[in-house]
């Protein structure tokens, strides 16, 4: 079965891709899009964000590759009370380091390079296996057990072709499309090689994110595609599928124009209930104790489960005085107080449960 890798060179010109109804799906997704970055900038501490959407990712990322976990088991992992996570919660917690780590990785030098992604891809899968040295499987109809597809199986034809990857991504001049419609390009590029042994998919997520902030679109993490592709994951597998076979890049192309679209206002809509929890929260601090500070609101959000030790080292108290704060807090019904593994934490309620509703 030949295998269908599309380097660039074979790609249509812009013209050609940038349809009319490819077109006007950019118009409605860009607008979303900066009008997300526009309300993600309106929160006090990018990190709430980072935090609690990167979380939510990594569950969502890792869901479409059936490693299954909760919300719930995610929070308490961040809490490290020394209660062991299952294997899927590790995996789960891994993406959400890589995830970081690639961030840290673009922020100065706004370049995304073959060995980020390596490295990404290796505190993914906790391991340093690097690009596939040898064969991949083959991709299999479920529900004929016929070949569909084989990516490139030789390292120096991975090689050549990450490195025509990595210029797409970082040369805007190689290549003039409209930054969207080359992120959809990048993603079915870097899936079609299916550079690594494992993680493709994961990583391949990860590095939409990155784009989307190298190319400007973005501030920080805050829109992830995993919750719309676990949403419509057959026509995800099924369009990669048809470019790779018949060239069919147009519904390619608005399926993830749709998707970031999607995504933005959704997002929009969280970050402004967000807002609204955030307010009432403060309302509810500053009116009811005389230890509110902007640090402990904050604290509240930037860990739906925090406990004693977050409040000492954030807000630079004693642990006396911050197992004071937040047993007062329990104690009214402000959060919720658990006990795990020898230790104690206290529940946002409401920030959970908004993040559990999405």
């Amino acid at each position: 079965m030949p295998h269908y890798t599309w380097p660039t060179d074979k790609i249509p010109s812009s013209p050609d891709l940038e349809s009319k109804p490819v077109l006007r799906a950019l118009i409605r997704a860009r607008a979303t899009l900066a009008e997300l970055k526009g309300v993600a900038r309106t929160i006090p501490d990018q990190s709430i964000l980072i935090n609690t959407l990167g979380i939510q990712e990594a569950k969502d990322s890792s869901a479409i590759e059936n490693i299954i976990t909760s919300l719930d088991e995610l929070f308490k992992g961040e809490l490290n009370l020394k209660q062991l996570p299952s294997s899927e919660a590790k995996e789960v917690q891994n993406y959400v380091e890589a995830l970081k780590m690639g961030c840290r990785l673009i922020s100065s030098k706004k370049l995304l390079t073959n060995n980020d992604i390596i490295a990404i891809q290796e505190v993914l899968e906790r391991n340093h296996a690097g690009f596939r040295t040898t064969p991949s499987t083959s991709l299999l109809n479920a529900r004929t057990n016929e070949v569909v597809y084989t990516p490139p199986q030789s390292f120096d034809e991975i090689s050549s072709l990450m490195a025509e990857l990595e210029k797409l991504i970082n040369d805007d001049n190689f290549r003039t499309y409209d930054p969207l419609v080359k992120m959809a390009i990048i993603h079915y590029q870097f899936e079609t090689i299916h550079p690594f042994y494992d993680g493709n998919g994961r990583t391949g997520r990860i590095i939409n994110i990155l784009y989307l902030i190298i190319s400007g679109l973005l501030d920080f993490p805050t829109l992830y595609l995993s919750s719309f592709i676990i949403r419509n994951k057959a026509d995800y597998y099924r369009l990669l599928q048809e470019v790779r076979t018949n060239s069919n890049w147009e519904e390619w192309l608005l399926y993830m124009i749709d998707g970031i679209y999607i995504t933005a206002r959704d997002t929009i809509q969280l970050i402004e209930s967000l807002q609204v929890q955030m307010m009432d929260m403060k309302q509810k601090l500053r009116e009811g104790y005389k230890f509110y500070s902007h640090e402990l609101l904050m604290n509240l959000f930037r860990h739906p489960y925090t406990k004693i030790e977050f409040v000492e080292n954030e807000l630079g108290v004693s642990r006396k005085t911050a197992s004071n704060y937040l047993n007062t807090l329990a104690k009214d019904g402000i959060l919720r107080k658990e006990k795990l593994g020898g230790g104690t934490y206290f529940v946002n309620e409401d920030l959970y449960h908004l993040f559990l509703m999405r």
